[in-house]
């Protein structure tokens, strides 16, 4: 009894998790990428994997047999309809690829027409389903004279559209499409697993006892639960402009604070609700608590874990995220510097026994200052233009400190002066011990240290404000991109992969080495092929014509090239590739050192890629390409 009992809980926790993750994708889809096919054929598998456990969640909490038995036929609200969503999800994935069907399409239709009816028929008749029963703790209906004409209906639309998938994946053109795809192909057949009534199979009830049923619904359930997150993860990526590590990133973590912190509360709820008291507190109060804790304390596992999930997630570009994340934590912004500054001019004003000081920065600018403003404008309009022939006070050996009836300090970075400390002069009889004077120079060094890290941070600014243009340059020509019908987006997403760039990378290098030229990849492609006729049947000429079409495309309007970064990525692809010159030559006429010439060089290539998959698009549309 015991066991049976264990048995039903897990597998309610088990079933609620289902449907908090199948809610969480659904929401993170949509929020994030509806506009997508792909996505929205995903949703719609994930409402309908809702609709069915729901009633899983339900069932085991009503009292009267006849309301469970009319949740029983509520659930094929998911049960009718997710063979139609299979289809249709198996031929948005195809359609992706760039390949586009009428019959699909109006297959797709008459599969929800189907779904429809054979879930009113469900709901209002005895043809599929009648008759609940129940048998040792589970409730379950008796399959009526539809039910076969039903289950073939099932795996035969789950099977074409595995069918689908696998042609999906086949066309695939480049190694990370097809293991993304190899993914999405075994993690297909989870919702299918999750929602076919098994029972109604043909004496199923009666082979199978109570123990094992929920047993393999337990297994089941686990593995649909992995065969969601593993379809979302894929799906994420289908017409998404965002790098692919920010795509990772945000669906991990957001599993993780979601679904994952939810489930765990859900398992103490149901764990706790037979606790009627403890410690002398009701088992209300106890299961507050509880699952304030366990929110709290998955917060911080998840926070501890962050730095770890993230080094798996960027393992390809570790180092530069790495410092990309130091530099986030690390740059100092004004505020923070005048802080710091405020708080060590505190500290060295007690030090020295003394009411005021402060800090400039770059000319005679306060960039932190304690003690009495009067006193310090005063001490600020006496500096004099130089401090050379003011008196100084040996008080430090390596510091060197000007007497002007108050104490200054200047700091410099590299012999050139940065900013200067000022603090009022101790009375002539103050003396200071060894340990004094020790902390007042460490005090005075994070003072010039401050002051020479804003100076490099300045640049690195500096250095921001000029590639900022760059990328959003680069942005703007990737968004362009995306100007075409959705169907067709995920196509160019798939050729502009870095394999994919490689192969560019290599036709345009070996430019004029025919026999290098006649062995690339790229000569498959369908808008080469069509190049042919016009070059003699010659598949070198035709290809070198085509990555020409492509470079020209990147040539500004205008006639005559400004400093822009979009003629220098043109001079760059013309005169390497097309006139083959040498890339020092290039990098002295485009004055430009030669590793900015290579990062200028590889974004140029990254265009030529992505305008070789819209050549590419167009040409798949121009010729009408279907297939049934």
């Amino acid at each position: 009894m015991f066991g049976m009992k264990f048995l039903t809980q897990i597998n309610f926790i088990l079933s609620s998790g289902i449907v908090l993750i199948a809610f969480s994708l659904l929401a993170y889809m949509a929020s994030t990428n509806f506009s997508n096919p792909v996505a929205r054929a995903f949703c719609a598998m994930m409402a309908f994997v809702i609709a069915t456990y729901s009633g899983d969640l339900v069932i085991p909490n009503v009292k009267e047999l006849n309301t469970a038995f009319s949740w029983l036929r509520f659930q094929w609200l998911g049960i009718s309809f997710i063979p139609a969503a299979y289809f249709h999800f198996a031929d948005a994935i195809l359609r992706a690829s760039g390949s586009f069907s009428l019959w699909r399409r109006w297959i797709s239709w008459v599969l929800y027409i189907l779904s429809l009816l054979f879930f009113l028929i469900a709901l209002k008749t005895d043809l599929l389903v009648y008759d609940g029963r129940y048998h040792g703790g589970l409730v379950y209906l008796t399959p009526g004279p539809l039910f076969p004409i039903f289950t073939a209906f099932f795996f035969l639309s789950c099977l074409s559209s595995l069918f689908i998938l696998y042609k999906a994946r086949q066309k695939a053109f480049t190694s990370t499409s097809r293991r993304r795809l190899s993914y999405l192909l075994g993690a297909f057949i989870g919702p299918g697993i999750g929602v076919f009534p098994y029972l109604l199979l043909s004496r199923t009830a009666n082979l199978l006892t109570p123990p094992l049923v929920l047993f393999l619904s337990i297994v089941g359930n686990v593995m649909v639960a992995l065969m969601l997150t593993v379809m979302a993860y894929v799906v994420a990526y289908y017409g998404a402009l965002a790098p692919d590590r920010i795509i990772k990133h945000q669906l991990i973590h957001y599993l993780l604070r979601g679904p994952f912190v939810g489930i765990c509360v859900i398992g103490v709820i149901l764990l706790l609700s037979g606790v009627d008291s403890f410690l002398g507190l009701p088992g209300e109060t106890v299961t507050i608590f509880a699952v304030v804790m366990t929110i709290v304390f998955l917060q911080i596992l998840i926070n501890k874990a962050k730095p770890f999930i993230d080094r798996l997630i960027y393992s390809r570009d570790r180092d530069e995220v790495t410092w990309i994340q130091e530099l986030d934590k690390r740059l100092l912004t004004t505020t923070d510097l005048q802080q710091f500054l405020e708080s060590i001019l505190v500290a060295l004003c007690e030090l020295l026994r003394v009411r005021w000081g402060f800090v400039t920065f770059q000319g005679k600018t306060v960039e932190a200052h304690c003690g009495p403003l009067s006193a310090v404008s005063k001490a600020l309009n006496s500096l004099p233009a130089s401090l050379e022939k003011a008196p100084r006070v040996n008080l430090a050996e390596d510091l060197n400190i000007y007497d002007l009836g108050f104490w200054v300090i200047p700091i410099k970075l590299n012999e050139e002066e940065i900013g200067l400390l000022a603090l009022e002069a101790p009375p002539p009889e103050a003396e200071f011990s060894s340990e004094e004077l020790e902390v007042f120079n460490t005090l005075v060094r994070r003072i010039a240290r401050a002051l020479e890290d804003r100076v490099l941070q300045q640049k690195v600014f500096e250095a921001l404000q000029h590639i900022i243009p760059d990328v959003e340059s680069i942005r703007k020509w990737q968004s362009s991109l995306y100007s075409m019908p959705l169907e067709g987006a995920e196509a160019i997403l798939e050729l502009a992969s870095p394999e994919y760039q490689q192969w560019i990378k290599e036709a345009l290098s070996n430019y004029w080495a025919g026999h290098k030229l006649a062995q690339s990849p790229l000569l498959k492609l369908k808008v080469v092929e069509k190049a042919l006729a016009e070059h003699e049947g010659n598949p070198v000429k035709a290809l070198r014509a085509v990555l020409k079409e492509a470079i020209e495309a990147l040539k500004p309007e205008g006639k005559h090239p400004s400093g822009s970064l979009e003629w220098m990525l043109y001079n760059i692809l013309e005169m390497r590739f097309l006139q083959g010159k040498r890339p020092r030559e290039v990098a002295e006429r485009l004055s430009i050192s030669e590793s900015d010439l290579y990062r200028k060089q590889r974004i140029a290539i990254e265009q030529v890629s992505k305008i070789l998959a819209e050549m590419e698009r167009r040409e798949a549309y121009g010729n009408g390409k279907h297939d049934g």
